[in-house]
């Protein structure tokens, strides 16, 4: 199983609010140059995330995002699921594509292969949690820069 950009930029993006922001808004230029995502993905993106309830948005001069709850409530599993739907390895576990079910449902044996590998998936996905993220960073060693850019007008 492959996550899309999508859902691999969105958890590093709001660990990196969870993390380097520490509970103030943060502006989507600075989640970009840390890492390394294009401001413009990082605006659709911003889009769900905000619309699911994960983020909150500032306007002005001192505005940008934060985080809608605190980082021990937002798990991986709850932005992939945002970003990309259900967490299962190939779509027959539920429903086709057209919205019915699969043809082989009944007499399908590798069936149960992919339920459980999504189930497995979605549990450990749901296990980790921002605030985990942040502990791993502080254990790799990731300094964080206490000066925050100051803008003039």
């Amino acid at each position: 199983m492959k996550l899309s950009n999508r859902s691999q930029y969105g958890v590093r993006a709001l660990f990196d609010i969870a993390y380097y922001a520490e509970g103030k808004t943060v502006q989507l230029q600075e989640i970009s140059k840390r890492e390394g995502i294009p401001k413009r993905f990082l605006e659709q993106i911003f889009f769900v995330l905000k619309k699911a309830g994960l983020v909150d948005s500032t306007r002005g001069p001192k505005g940008g995002y934060s985080l809608h709850r605190v980082p021990e409530e937002i798990s991986v599993g709850d932005i992939i699921r945002v970003l990309e739907g259900p967490i299962e390895p190939v779509p027959c576990t539920t429903m086709e594509d057209d919205g019915a079910p699969c043809h082989y449902l009944d007499a399908c044996v590798t069936r149960t292969v992919w339920q459980e590998a999504g189930e497995l998936l979605t549990r450990y996905f749901d296990s980790v949690s921002l605030a985990d993220l942040c502990g791993r960073a502080s254990k790799l060693g990731l300094k964080k820069n206490s000066k925050r850019p100051m803008y003039h007008i």
